[in-house]
């Protein structure tokens, strides 16, 4: 037996064009895979914000003239080794560095390390992005 469960959704006609005009854009072919990818991503979202394990990146836009800034992400890798799982750094051009970082870690702990660097001066964007729950994490 099928653990699939069927459901209908009620929307507005022009809501329901816009959103099929979306999802057929970005390649998917039914709206029940778009459904489930919403689904996923808000829930990841929440074990975020709830405090659970979560997998998640942080993308830096920085200026690398501003050597203070260089110096405090690298401080800030090396004291969370624990959530700092890899990183990626690319020169975007002469102005502009891109550094991703894979994280995993409890919510606050990832959302902590994003806005110590967030306001720091050179850092043009920073982006935290939840990719997954981990399963059998206790939210706290």
């Amino acid at each position: 037996m099928s653990d699939l469960v069927r459901f209908g959704v009620a929307m507005d006609r022009a809501l329901l064009a816009d959103f099929d005009r979306r999802i057929t854009a970005q390649g998917y072919e039914n709206r029940s895979e778009a459904l489930r990818d919403l689904v996923r991503a808000d829930l990841t979202r929440a074990a975020l914000d709830e405090g659970a394990e979560v997998a998640a990146t942080l993308t830096l836009v920085y200026e690398p003239e501003v050597r203070e800034l260089v110096l405090r992400i690298s401080e800030l890798e090396e004291r969370r080794a624990g959530l700092v799982v890899s990183s990626l750094l690319v020169r975007l051009d002469a102005d502009r560095l891109l550094q991703v970082m894979v994280l995993k870690g409890r919510g606050q702990e990832l959302s902590e390390l994003a806005g110590q660097l967030a306001g720091a001066k050179g850092v043009l964007s920073c982006a935290l992005t939840p990719a997954a729950a981990l399963p059998g994490a206790a939210r706290r």
